[in-house]
C-alpha cells in the first residue's frame, strides 16, 4: 500500500497539478477521488474527524497536509524518505 494518498476530485485543478508535481518528483502515491468514491470519502472525513475543507487532502504517511502545500509536502516527502529525484 502507498504511504502518500491524495484526496482530490475530478474538476480540482490543483489536485490535478500536485499529482503531476509528485509524478515529475518520482513519488509513488495512490489517488482516491472522493465524488466517484463514497469509500474514499468516508475514509478522508474519518482522518479530518469530519472537519472537510476542501481537496487536495494528502495523507504522508499519516501527516496530513490540506491543500497544495508544496513546502510542507517536500518536507514530510523528505521526512519519509519519498523523494527520489532530489
Amino acid at each position: 500500500m502507498s504511504k502518500v494518498i491524495v484526496y482530490s476530485t475530478s474538476w480540482c485543478a490543483f489536485c490535478n497539478t500536485e499529482k503531476q508535481w509528485l509524478d515529475k518528483l518520482g513519488v509513488e502515491y495512490e489517488s482516491k477521488n472522493i465524488e466517484e468514491d463514497q469509500d474514499a470519502n468516508k475514509e478522508l472525513l474519518e482522518k479530518v474527524n469530519g472537519n472537510f475543507q476542501g481537496v487536495p487532502v494528502t495523507d504522508v504517511n499519516g501527516t496530513l497536509i490540506l491543500g497544495f502545500d508544496r513546502p510542507r509536502l517536500e518536507e514530510a516527502l523528505e521526512a519519509n524518505g519519498l523523494l527520489k529525484n532530489k
